[in-house]
């Protein structure tokens, strides 16, 4: 299939299906992949929640903003950002820039049975539960929203049927 010249940034909550996605178009598109959280852990040689609890937020979102100004620079790549990745307005116009912003949403409840047996989410350690995650997502939909160039919904399809949708919306 064809490739973009234009990079694809993959936004929504965490455990929204962006990593599975981004895969997912990988294969069907000649196109790199690129988990914006790993390269992340990658650069700085310590895990996210380390960085967190280390520098606090804040300097997690300024290394975040760096890294998608580098993403810029490569073109035509698949982009897994990081569920915050809209907290900073600066990030929204960085990915307008050079590229389509696809927003994946899924349910409070499909998010808690996907990230449970997780430890690596540092907002969510300690508020594992729908109520929380309800919240959280309720507050960053805005952001999501404003940035984002198309929405696609991810509850009860498989990652083809998503991938599919994404390149019917970008072709």
């Amino acid at each position: 299939m064809k490739k973009f010249d234009f990079n694809i940034y993959l936004i929504g909550f965490m455990g929204a299906g962006k990593s599975t996605i981004a895969k997912a178009l990988q294969s069907k598109l000649d196109m790199d992949v690129v988990e914006m959280d790993q390269m992340i852990v990658d650069e700085q040689g310590m895990a996210i929640t380390d960085i967190f609890e280390k520098y606090g937020e804040d300097h997690f979102r300024d290394i975040e903003t760096e890294t998608l100004k580098k993403l810029k620079k490569k073109g035509s790549t698949i982009v897994s950002c990081g569920g915050g990745i809209v907290v900073r307005d600066e990030n929204a116009g960085l990915m307008k820039e050079d590229g389509k912003v696809i927003f994946l949403t899924a349910r409070p409840e499909t998010i808690l049975d996907r990230v449970k047996d997780s430890t690596d989410r540092p907002i969510l350690n300690g508020n594992m539960n729908v109520e929380f995650i309800k919240g959280l997502m309720a507050k960053r939909k805005d952001k999501y929203m404003a940035v984002a160039d198309h929405q696609v919904a991810t509850d009860g399809k498989n990652s083809d049927e998503i991938s599919d949708e994404i390149i019917g919306l970008l072709s």
